[in-house]
């Protein structure tokens, strides 16, 4: 039994998808934290598989050359500093009144008839900075009075916002789940950038547009009075000192525009130039995200009032969530790693070739079953990330099909939002929704996202 499970297909198919379904009922059923969960479950499999426990953990003498070592240093040592910057830039524009004026310009532009288009697109521009749900606690307060001023269902603003929030999450860096198969899959941010780009906003305009248009009209939702108050209040509060509209969208092209300049310009100019030397430098992601927060501190910090102690405060507040998502992005590059040394990639590409299921329908498939069972996206990503990279190894993928990769791994990670998803119940609580309600729209909206974004990233796997 032992040899068949560590010496032929069908053990080895077996063994991962054990694997899989013991990481399933420890994260739902015994409620533990994913990062523990990856944890253990990559031991166990690397044991059931006999690998020798020298390669797995190393010795007293030399451990970095161990699995447990290597999985999480070769993926954290490339996405630590991408989404601890990324995270302190989000901080600081949501403090300076950053997305406040980004949003009342939009709705000024638009006018009245078109609010609803300028919620999704200041969801689509903010979301690229900040996480989901700071999105949501920031703007939501303007979607109460946008939806008060016309009458009209809250849903009809709020689905777009949330459509933007949502797919600059799932598919746009810094964010930590396309960071975290970026790095884990090889893959260059430049190329990440503008695949996330080319499926996102299709996605958006599908989902956040027209669905929530034809949405919003079927499904009236007054604002919840104890919001608007709520929402009325901070607005009188925060009319002071707000930065310029140019000064935030500036501070929040500085870092895609550098990463994308490095990324092209290794591809159009000469080795070896002086010029290429500078665009990789400043292409850079650590170096594009710290000119951008050094930036933002600066413009949008010290020079509009805050003082030291409060830039120190809100840096430390904000990197506090960033430890566990690291751990378990790290957790996930180890559980990966085992999978890679047990030879279940291998065994897994060469039975994808005999069924003839593409490797990007696979990595889809198996991130909507992690989402859908567990209810995380960054843990959806990494766990998939982690399961497809040995299959993609031998494979030779351009970066621009592996960045389309990310994508479906991306999408699949935040199909059909239920009550296992923290973002379902805030949500819910923010717009005053019932779980029926929630339901019929998030849940919908969120499914929709995650179709039209595969199909996107799978029409351009075709051509690329």
């Amino acid at each position: 039994m032992i040899d068949w499970l560590q010496h032929t297909t069908g053990g080895l198919l077996t063994l991962s998808a054990l694997s899989i379904a013991l990481l399933l009922a420890m994260i739902i059923r015994w409620k533990v934290e994913p990062f523990i969960a990856l944890l253990v479950v990559g031991l166990l499999v690397a044991l059931a598989a006999g690998l020798p426990v020298e390669t797995l953990v190393g010795s007293a003498q030399k451990a970095s050359e161990s699995l447990v070592e290597k999985g999480f240093g070769s993926i954290l040592g490339h996405v630590a500093a991408i989404i601890g910057l990324g995270t302190l830039l989000g901080s600081i524009l949501e403090a300076s009144g950053g997305a406040e004026v980004l949003t009342r310009s939009l709705l000024r532009a638009f006018g009245e008839n078109r609010a609803p288009l300028a919620m999704g697109l200041a969801g689509l521009i903010f979301g690229v900075p900040v996480f989901f749900d700071i999105g949501i606690f920031v703007l939501a307060p303007l979607v109460y009075v946008a939806a008060k001023r016309s009458g009209r269902s809250i849903v009809l603003y709020a689905m777009p916002l949330l459509a933007g929030l949502s797919v600059m999450h799932a598919f746009m860096p810094p964010h930590p789940g396309p960071v975290a198969a970026a790095g884990m899959l090889g893959v260059e941010l430049g190329w990440i950038i503008l695949m996330a780009l080319a499926v996102a906003i299709p996605s958006w305009f599908i989902g956040g547009v027209l669905f929530s248009a034809w949405m919003g009209k079927r499904l009236h939702v007054p604002v919840p009075e104890e919001m608007l108050a709520a929402a009325e209040k901070m607005r009188g509060e925060q009319t002071k000192g707000e930065p310029p509209l140019s000064l935030v969208l500036g501070i929040i092209a500085v870092p895609l525009v550098l990463i994308l300049a490095g990324t092209f310009g290794s591809i159009l100019l000469p080795k070896g130039s002086t010029l290429l030397g500078v665009f990789t430098f400043f292409g850079t992601p650590a170096v594009a995200l710290t000119i951008a927060v050094l930036l933002a501190f600066w413009l949008l910090g010290f020079r509009r009032g805050m003082s030291r102690d409060q830039v120190t405060e809100l840096s430390a507040a904000s990197l506090r969530p960033v430890a566990m998502i690291l751990l378990v992005v790290g957790a996930g590059g180890f559980f990966g790693a085992v999978l890679s040394a047990t030879g279940v990639g291998k065994v897994l590409a060469t039975s994808l070739a005999d069924v003839g299921l593409p490797v990007i329908a696979l990595s889809y498939v198996i991130s909507c079953g992690m989402r859908i069972a567990q209810g995380s996206a960054t843990v959806a990503i990494v766990t998939t990330t982690g399961i497809v990279t040995p299959v993609v190894a031998d494979l030779h993928y351009s970066q621009p099909q592996l960045a389309l990769l990310v994508m479906s791994i991306a999408a699949g990670s935040i199909i059909a939002s239920h009550v296992n998803d923290g973002g379902f119940w805030i949500v819910s609580r923010y717009f005053g929704l019932s779980v029926k309600e929630t339901l019929q729209t998030w849940t919908v909206l969120e499914t929709i996202l995650s179709v039209v974004g595969f199909a996107v990233a799978a029409l351009l796997s075709l051509v690329v």
